[in-house]
């Protein structure tokens, strides 16, 4: 068993424990609430902004717009308007404005591999979204030669000698 000291120790703890729970019960079920109605509604108030805090999945960043239930399956990045391409998982507002920016200025991807021209889009980030995209039109020609052209851009060809330019 134990020295009669401990056992007085053991008496006197519990019967401290047994007094603590014997004030909590008579509390409880007094309802005494000395809570005012200013305190109450400060309470409520609070619990609403961690509630609207926790909806919010931004993290610090800007509340995106919200997606569609369901999103379509595969979307057609040669002709998408920038609110369909944000649906798409890995690309954002500022994203699906560049992509479709980049494809009214320089035509239709036509590919993954021209779609990888967008500042932004590597090789990974496009084989995750190869499942999901799809390309209808043929990419623009990046060079048009014409008879007689040479592989230097215009800017940097060479008269040869003997010609006459002037």
């Amino acid at each position: 068993m134990g020295t009669p000291g401990e056992r007085k120790a053991l008496l006197f703890l519990s019967g401290i424990m047994l007094l603590g729970g014997t004030v909590r019960v008579a509390r409880a079920l007094g309802g005494s609430d000395k809570v005012g109605p200013e305190a109450r509604a400060a309470i409520e108030r609070q619990i609403e902004a961690v509630d609207s805090a926790r909806k919010k999945k931004g993290k610090g960043r800007k509340s995106r717009k919200p997606v569609e239930a369901i999103a379509p399956a595969i979307i057609d990045l040669d002709v998408a308007s920038a609110d369909q391409i944000e649906t798409l998982r890995y690309i954002g507002p500022t994203m699906a404005k560049r992509i479709v920016a980049d494809r009214d200025s320089l035509g239709p991807f036509g590919s993954l591999d021209g779609f990888q021209r967008v500042k932004g889009i590597g090789p990974k980030l496009a084989a995750r979204l190869d499942s999901t995209v799809t390309f209808s039109r043929l990419p623009r020609p990046s060079d048009t030669e014409t008879a007689g052209a040479s592989d230097q851009p215009a800017g940097r060809r060479r008269a040869r000698r003997g010609d006459s330019t002037k």
